[in-house]
């Protein structure tokens, strides 16, 4: 692997950038010492001709990286500690460097643990489902000396172990600085704090969510040009009402039997009706400086209920009788429904939408009529730090974890979800303006409604909203169940 020392023209691109490599822990900053200059004299004379035909000396090299001082003036020393970042998808042994971003970020992450006397690996300890309650039991039982970093998922005993006092305030610890673009780019310690406290972070930008895929051959046969779905995202007319024609138009019976045929909607409803609520400027709980609040019935949230029933009314009641939940899934393969709205992950390498044979296209949400733009609900895993901890290792631990997250220099604010995309069955539009779009600060939000102890999102409610739903009566029989758990929460 290259050594960091080796790359001079980055070093010389980003002399002005050197700060952003580490962020100071409530410390000073010990710039990296400028470039020799090694630029040959004009002229010679007769009696040093000879000097000047030997081999330069060579250039010294600069290092890219700033160093992070104590109030001694020496670089912080962790004193050799190991630190596990542990969540359920690392492999046992990482992979090599795929292209130059990751080799950076590698060469990076090297230096950074030996010049501050650490290290620190990711590791697949818990599972998907018990992540939250593995991290409980942790903090509860008084931990052990392995030094963790939780990486957990949105959920209610998230919202149980804050209250609790199993987390970490991470706003009391100095080396880490939330107006960061790191952070400020996804928002997720906004979503996990209360009043002045900080109990989750999460860095860099955000994964991109739910969106619409559209099958190309599926519009063009119906007389649409499947490019100008990017170009209403564009110029921002893809608004719902765009979304219903379209759909309306490739919706037909194309043999005269009096049954469609293609169809225009096929969906995994959960996620059409979560996101049709935020496109509209919606929510389920809201949140603001009194703590958590009931807005199922809002009237944001009201109007985008009853268009996502009618749209499924209208184009969602074709799945066969006894058919399994995910059966969308086998009829957008199979090429017999124009439209799906599912996740972006769904189109990455080992997912579902590898075996699709049409070529397909993917844009964001359309927007509500209460809405300017588009947006995307995100949900990026939280990470955080037992508050069984001392004070002195948890401050280490994040010191390490801070800079273990940073984007190398050079490669500030680096999408590496797009490298992901690229892999899989999205086409160069979708990568380059709807997935890129859907990172972007203005076009995502944060949700609550996870963080609601006893909150079930699904059985109480969403599960519910199909096909000549009615809204009123959903609303209703649900009211003073999330109001009491809501309630319960801001206790």
């Amino acid at each position: 692997m290259k050594k960091p020392m080796a790359k001079k023209a980055l070093a010389a691109a980003t002399a002005a950038a050197m700060a952003m490599s580490a962020v100071a822990c409530g410390a000073s900053q010990e710039a990296a010492a400028p470039a020799a200059d090694n630029t040959a004299a004009d002229t010679t004379t007769e009696t040093d001709t000879a000097s000047t035909e030997t081999e330069a000396e060579p250039e010294e090299e600069v290092s890219p990286y700033t160093v992070l001082t104590d109030a001694d003036g020496n670089p912080y020393d962790l004193g050799g500690m190991e630190i596990i970042i542990r969540n359920w998808w690392s492999p046992e042994e990482p992979a090599e460097p795929a292209n130059e971003y990751e080799e950076a970020r590698q060469e990076w992450r090297d230096w950074a643990q030996e010049t501050y006397n650490f290290t620190i690996k990711e590791q697949a300890i818990s599972d998907w489902a018990s992540a939250p309650q593995d991290f409980v039991d942790y903090c509860t039982t008084g931990g052990d000396d392995v030094n963790y970093v939780f990486t957990l998922r949105d959920d209610p005993a998230v919202t149980s172990a804050m209250a609790n006092g199993l987390m970490y305030d991470l706003a009391t610890l100095d080396c880490l600085d939330f107006s960061q673009d790191k952070f400020q780019n996804n928002k997720l310690h906004e979503q996990y704090s209360k009043g002045d406290s900080i109990y989750c972070m999460y860095a860099g930008l955000a994964e991109a969510r739910t969106g619409v895929y559209f099958n190309k051959r599926v519009l063009t046969d119906a007389g649409i040009d499947p490019e100008s779905i990017y170009d209403m995202q564009a110029d921002g007319t893809w608004t719902w009402d765009k979304f219903d024609e379209l759909m309306g138009q490739c919706q037909r019976d194309t043999d005269n039997d009096g049954v469609d045929d293609v169809y225009g909607l096929t969906v995994n409803e959960g996620n059409m009706t979560t996101a049709a609520i935020f496109s509209n400027g919606g929510s389920y709980v809201g949140k603001d400086s009194n703590g958590y609040f009931y807005n199922l019935e809002s009237p944001e949230t009201t109007e985008a209920l009853e268009w996502t029933v009618d749209m499924f009314t209208k184009y969602d009641q074709h799945d066969p009788e006894g058919a399994e939940w995910d059966y969308y899934k086998e009829e957008f393969i199979n090429g017999s429904v124009a439209f799906m709205v599912d996740d972006e992950y769904c189109g990455t390498p080992g997912n579902f939408l590898q075996d699709m044979q049409d070529e397909v296209g993917f844009v964001m949400f359309p927007k509500g009529p209460r809405m300017n733009d588009y947006i995307n609900v995100w949900s990026n895993n939280p990470a955080c730090i037992p508050a069984c901890y001392d004070a002195d290792r948890a401050w280490k631990i994040a010191f390490a974890w801070n800079l273990f997250t940073n984007d190398p220099v050079g490669y500030e604010n680096y999408n590496g979800f797009l490298s992901t995309a690229r892999e899989g069955i999205f086409d160069s539009r979708a990568v380059d303006e709807t997935i890129s779009m859907m990172s972007e600060p203005k076009y995502g939000t944060i949700a609550f409604h996870g963080l609601i102890p006893n909150l079930d999102l699904g059985p109480d409610f969403v599960w519910g909203i199909g096909p000549n739903s009615v809204v009123s009566e959903a609303q209703e029989a649900i009211r003073d169940t999330w109001k009491s758990y809501i309630d319960d929460a801001n206790k």
